[in-house]
């Protein structure tokens, strides 16, 4: 997951991206007081420490891979690919929440009788995108995360505050030494013989760090018999994080570890279109498409019209939306026979809106559905 939304309803916003809650088919998510109480003692009775930013590495424009090592004299706990730690940025603004007349929320910041800003500390999750095997070599943990743009020239707090000190590299940030989370192969895909993973924007990072841990299990004997798929999208290719890890996992695809990545962008210009592996579409509609649903926009249309509502506003969407198209030298059908009914699970992460409409696939689908919330 990413850092949650500094707007986010959660009231655990300030020690985890949304609720945490996972949802597969029609069980029920966990209520805010459910989770609460066990979340809360157990960052309470973890140790708190104070590590440093050893690489900072901008992969396009707001958009950034670092990595952090633990305080001197201790190590990250053990961790599973997929789980997530709770980071502290000191000193970040205070912003009081403003609804508009017309309805619209912006967040203004507040001010100390001195006319100084207010400014305190601010916790927010993030999934590690290391796997386990690189932090025993290592030591540090890798994050992938975004500055999160609000609107207005506004910003999150948290990340506000991390993209504009300088420098990067020797920079400080706190953390819970406890890393937690069951957004795990282990758990979220026991038993499955093909496991397809959709990540969009940052929310690709849990499945990095899995897809890495199993290609070096394999490499170390311990083989998987699983199908691993990855569908990953941004607006733009230098938007695709990681892009040549991934490239370079698949190009290792053999026995033991069985694994292609499927890569699309949004907003595709027409140089995109000389990339046979670069596809086109978001995440949702590009399944969509291999699955033979109409695009998620194209569906809303249909149930507008179906309803007798207003259409104009879903023709709009319609008509913005980018078709859902696989590159040259990606198969349709190849990637079709990965993903057979009653035998995949599907784990995803990143946008909201995305992820409910992966939901609706799974169902149409016969997939296991397994969601991790930012």
């Amino acid at each position: 997951m990413a850092a949650l939304s500094d707007g986010c309803s959660c009231p655990l916003r300030e020690y985890c991206s949304g609720d945490r809650k996972s949802t597969h088919k029609g069980r029920s998510p966990p209520k805010a007081h459910e989770i609460a109480g066990p979340l809360l003692e157990s960052l309470a009775m973890a140790e708190k420490r104070v590590g440093t930013i050893s690489t900072w590495t901008e992969v396009a424009d707001g958009l950034v891979i670092f990595q952090l090592m633990p305080q001197s004299g201790t190590a990250f706990p053990d961790y599973k690919a997929g789980q997530y730690i709770a980071l502290t940025r000191e000193n970040c603004k205070v912003t009081t929440k403003v609804k508009d007349a017309d309805g619209r929320v912006h967040y203004d910041p507040a001010y100390n009788e001195d006319g100084s800003a207010k400014t305190r500390a601010v916790t927010h999750s993030y999934s590690i995108a290391s796997a386990p095997f690189e932090t025993k070599s290592t030591g540090a943990l890798e994050i992938y995360v975004t500055l999160e743009k609000l609107g207005g020239g506004q910003f999150g707090r948290f990340t506000e505050s991390l993209f504009q000190t300088t420098p990067h590299v020797g920079d400080t940030l706190g953390y819970v030494e406890r890393i937690v989370g069951n957004f795990n192969l282990n758990q979220r895909a026991q038993g499955a013989d093909q496991v397809v993973m959709v990540g969009t924007g940052t929310g690709l990072a849990p499945f990095v760090g899995m897809m890495k841990q199993v290609a070096h299990e394999a490499r170390s004997g311990t083989p998987s018999n699983v199908k691993y798929t990855l569908i990953h999208a941004n607006r733009t290719p230098a938007e695709l994080g990681y892009d040549a890890d991934l490239q370079k996992l698949r190009s290792e695809s053999g026995e033991g570890f069985d694994f292609t990545y499927v890569r699309s962008v949004s907003r595709p210009t027409p140089a995109d279109a000389y990339d046979p592996a670069l596809c086109q579409g978001r995440a949702n509609n590009l399944l969509r498409s291999l699955l033979g649903l109409p695009t998620r926009e194209h569906e809303l249309l249909d149930e507008a019209r179906a309803n007798d509502r207003e259409v104009s506003a879903a023709q709009q969407a319609v008509d913005r939306s980018t078709t859902p198209l696989l590159g040259s030298g990606v198969d349709r059908e190849t990637l079709k026979a990965r993903m057979p009914a009653g035998r995949t699970t599907v784990l995803t992460c990143g946008n909201g809106e995305l992820m409910e409409d992966i939901r609706r696939i799974c169902q149409k689908a016969g997939f296991k559905f397994e969601m991790e919330e930012w």
